[in-house]
């Protein structure tokens, strides 16, 4: 029986914590660093190939995001039942895949944002300069509608224009600020999301579980289009609204574009804010 308390108790204490939970865990000295909040402006950065570089990724990912996620829409919309098709799962899957492949493949280069809200929601949390956030938005709208474009040339002009060219509107039985809210909580999550996948303190204390970031913001963008495609065809994403918009180009999508603007830019600051201040509380850390 000793024997037998004896391997219990090292069982037990073989993984100790790594750190104190409750209140111990607001004390005692940090196990990360976080990185040094990025400059305003920067130009120095417009002499490097690295900056253009993850621009150039920035838009090869929203280009492919585009392609791929319009073309599923395109086929579940052109069936005559849903039944023959994958249906808003499928549709779902593919966008929340995408994002899950193409950050995968472009975090290292750009950061994977491949969202003008994500951006955005970043460049409030200091982590880029207002100089790279400007040139991420303007390769990622360029991208999206690029591949929005190719899935016109595929789809032919009449049968894109019939089947709705994949471009976010406010469904008929929800009014436009159901839609803005739907597009303020879906962009929350989503970049909440993301700052919580990439937390340096995170990924100091979660070190012994593998965690790969790509993974949860992918299934974020699964779960928010489950949700959010009866409403608003789920935005969530400036470049991706818009590009879709602009090859589809009608009236009406126009009228209701700025919902898919404003309601993720307002979702991204909001979900900025609670990271840092709430979760994070950096405005309230002391330098040591």
């Amino acid at each position: 029986m000793e024997g037998k308390e004896e391997d219990v108790s090292l069982g037990a204490n073989k993984f100790p914590e790594r750190q104190p939970i409750g209140t111990a865990a607001q004390s005692g000295d940090k196990d990360y660093t976080d990185p040094p909040p990025a400059p305003l402006f920067e130009p120095g950065e417009l002499s490097s190939w690295s900056f253009y570089r993850a621009g150039i990724a920035e838009f090869v990912a929203t280009f492919l995001f585009l392609y791929i996620t319009v073309l599923t829409v395109m086929g579940v919309v052109s069936a005559p039942t849903k039944c023959s098709t994958v249906g808003i799962q499928g549709i779902a899957w593919a966008f929340g895949g995408m994002i899950f492949a193409l950050v995968y493949c472009t975090a290292g280069i750009s950061g994977g944002h491949i969202n003008p809200a994500v951006t955005f929601g970043l460049l409030l949390a200091r982590k880029l300069s207002l100089t790279r956030a400007v040139f991420y938005m303007v390769m990622q709208c360029l991208g999206a509608i690029c591949g929005a474009g190719v899935v016109k040339g595929f789809e032919n002009s009449k049968r894109f224009e019939l089947l709705g060219g994949g471009a976010n509107s406010v469904n008929p039985g929800y009014t436009k600020g159901d839609g803005l809210g739907a597009e303020i909580v879906g962009t929350f999550v989503l970049v909440y999301t993301v700052f919580s996948a990439t937390d340096a303190k995170r990924s100091a204390r979660d070190s012994h579980v593998p965690i790969l970031a790509p993974l949860p913001i992918g299934f974020a963008v699964f779960l928010v289009h489950l949700a959010t495609i009866p409403i608003t065809g789920t935005g969530i994403n400036p470049a991706r609204s818009l590009g879709a918009a602009i090859i589809y180009n009608r009236p009406h999508v126009w009228h209701e574009h700025w919902i898919f603007w404003v309601g993720p830019f307002i979702g991204a600051a909001l979900a900025a804010l609670y990271h840092q201040v709430v979760i994070r509380a950096i405005p309230f850390n002391k330098s040591k």
